[in-house]
């Protein structure tokens, strides 16, 4: 059994390639669901001793060769290289524990010129530290919870908001893994994880798979109370004068039914926002 969290993850993206993956032939019967030991060992070039002692936590220091050369085996994406070689030791950690919690008010006065486009600022513990109007409107006012790995996990209705939870939450578990990869001793990020771990049967499944990706490019399907369906794309950008922080900002299709949606949702934000 591992005893790193190294060996760990090589263990679980072991499993997660198969032979086909890797132009290996297909011989005799596997006990396991993806790459044997000696396979990896082979295609990264290293013997098959060093490699089970490696993910037996018995060899700690590998060289920054044999991790690309195991990233290259594993099909590691970029996200997943740097992880594998913060978890050796060999990758930049975050030069603080925690990310700072202060948003800079030029970048806030920036998402509040979005009236039409969902921005918000978070950190590695998913902590949402800042969001303009119509991001508060989407969200339903944070009424739940301002950290999103709460809303994806803990609040009720939000099986129903996320039209396709299975994915958002797999990506979630994914990029709450990459944060702490960077900053492992962060108290916040270590608070949300042991609440998670000790409460939601879900997030330990995804956590035993041990994903470590950062958002990218992607789409998201919501169901709103007040403006019904809506598909949004979403960007992340790195906020460099503050590192741990990302902001998000969503959009829709121009004359879609999301983009109408997503308007009447502005123009209610924009109501609420006189309102109030």
């Amino acid at each position: 059994m591992p005893s790193t969290e190294l060996g760990a993850y090589l263990g679980a993206r072991r499993a997660r390639v198969t032979p086909a993956d890797v132009n290996l032939p297909v011989t005799g019967h596997r006990r396991v669901p993806g790459l044997r030991r000696e396979e990896v060992a082979l295609l990264a070039g290293v013997s098959a001793d060093y490699y089970v002692r490696l993910e037996q936590g018995r060899e700690r220091t590998p060289s920054a060769q044999v991790l690309d050369a195991l990233a290259a085996a594993l099909r590691l994406d970029e996200d997943g290289r740097h992880h594998l070689f913060r978890l050796a030791g060999l990758g930049p950690r975050a030069r603080s524990a925690t990310a700072p919690d202060r948003v800079e008010p030029s970048l806030l006065a920036l998402m509040d010129a979005w009236p039409h486009n969902p921005a918000i600022v978070y950190n590695r513990a998913y902590d949402v530290l800042a969001s303009n109007a119509i991001a508060d409107a989407l969200f339903h006012g944070w009424t739940h919870s301002h950290n999103l790995m709460h809303v994806v996990f803990t609040d009720p209705a939000a099986r129903t908001f996320y039209r396709d939870w299975h994915d958002v939450a797999r990506n979630s578990v994914a990029g709450f893994r990459l944060g702490l990869g960077a900053a492992p001793n962060d108290p916040r990020i270590c608070q949300v994880l042991g609440e998670l771990l000790e409460k939601i049967a879900e997030f330990v499944d995804l956590w035993k798979r041990h994903d470590a990706r950062g958002k990218a490019l992607e789409r998201k399907s919501f169901e709103h109370r007040d403006v019904g369906p809506l598909t949004l794309t979403m960007q992340t950008f790195d906020v460099r004068s503050a590192p741990g922080q990302e902001l998000v900002v969503h959009h829709a299709d121009p004359a879609s039914p999301s983009g109408e949606a997503l308007a009447l949702l502005g123009s209610l934000a924009a109501t609420s926002r006189r309102e109030g």
